[in-house]
């Protein structure tokens, strides 16, 4: 039997059932889901998944990620509610991809870990399954393994195997929605450019699953710098902010005084410019120039240790700009970031 997977959480105590309940079927795991997005989260999810089925000796194959069909098959059901039209033709696309590949494999019986989600119509599974069996002349197996407390041991079984809970299905109209609702940034859906691993970002998630050790979780104050800019009157200034740099006004006038050759600051407190040779002193780095930088940029942690030094603290919010050389003369700054109270994992400490 082909059992499509959709996370990790749902599939791992439902393929442990499957396979107590039916030990002669055999099982083989089917990951297809365009629906995700962006990438990193999917390949999140996969990464997961792929760690659950070798720890339950089932195959694992991963379908195409075909966002941008996903994306054209859904289109005028953006607005829909969660259980409404959109999630019905995103079951029946997910469903009948499963029952081709299963036909490949020369199965004729298909099943889906959508089933065991409780955010799910299991009414719209069905149809979705009914009209794909159908097509594909495949059987659906369908089970139940919610009742009788089974969401309640699935949630305890995902947690004792340090599973990866993500906290929306997959799908950006589903989590716009759920965001705007809370009035939440969707960081999700944020990606550095220059590829910087920001805190509960899908990429520090990653690396984080990859280790196979005790998580723990905290509190924490985060923040996404959403665009800046440094010029002058005639021209922009290569530049790069530092993490919690958060101006209290969107644009800044000032007149960088020199403290060393390294620093100067803003006669008022309101901005720090230091130079790409501090950078490279204090991290032991190599940067010709701030270009360089930010083809190649810090991890947070560097950036919070520049803060750290300058300020005595690591969430000090004064702009902290870095510059090939310190600029004199008249200068504007306007940067627009948001700051926010976020939970993340951490990997545990074993004392």
């Amino acid at each position: 039997m082909v059992v499509h997977i959709c996370c990790s959480v749902d599939s791992h105590y439902f393929l442990t059932k499957l396979k107590e309940l039916y030990p002669n079927k055999k099982l083989h795991g089917f990951f297809y889901n365009p629906n995700i997005h962006p990438k990193e989260e999917y390949d999140l999810r996969l990464l997961d998944v792929k760690k659950s089925c070798k720890k339950l000796n089932i195959p694992l194959s991963e379908g195409e990620y075909e966002l941008k069909k996903w994306l054209n098959v859904t289109k005028k059901e953006e607005n829909e509610p969660e259980k409404g039209e959109r999630c019905l033709t995103c079951f029946k696309e997910r469903v009948a991809k499963t029952a081709k590949f299963a036909k490949d494999l020369g199965d004729h019986e298909i099943t889906t870990t959508l089933l065991m989600s409780p955010k799910k119509s299991l009414k719209q599974l069905e149809m979705a399954a009914k009209e794909v069996e159908e097509l594909f002349g495949v059987e659906f197996f369908q089970i139940d393994l919610r009742k009788n407390g089974g969401t309640n041991e699935q949630f305890s079984l995902s947690k004792k195997e340090g599973l990866y809970h993500q906290d929306y299905c997959g799908c950006i109209y589903a989590l716009r929605r759920q965001k705007d609702k809370k009035n939440e940034l969707p960081i999700e859906l944020f990606s550095q450019i220059n590829g910087q691993i920001t805190p509960s970002s899908a990429k520090e998630k990653y690396e984080l699953y990859e280790k196979d050790e005790s998580k723990t979780r905290e509190i924490f104050l985060n923040y996404r710098l959403l665009s800046a800019k440094l010029f002058t009157k005639d021209e922009v200034i290569s530049s790069h902010p530092l993490f919690y740099s958060y101006p209290l006004k969107p644009r800044i006038k000032t007149e960088p005084l020199k403290i060393n050759e390294e620093v100067a600051k803003d006669k008022n407190g309101q901005i720090i410019f230091i130079t790409i040779k501090m950078i490279n002193r204090v991290l032991n780095r190599d940067f010709s120039n701030v270009k360089e930088l930010l083809k190649n940029p810090l991890r947070v942690e560097e950036e919070l240790t520049i803060r750290d030094i300058l300020q005595n603290s690591f969430y000090s919010l004064t702009p902290i700009v870095v510059v090939d050389r310190l600029p004199s003369g008249r200068l504007f700054f306007e940067c627009e970031a948001k700051i926010f109270p976020d939970v993340r994992e951490l990997l545990a400490i074993v004392r």
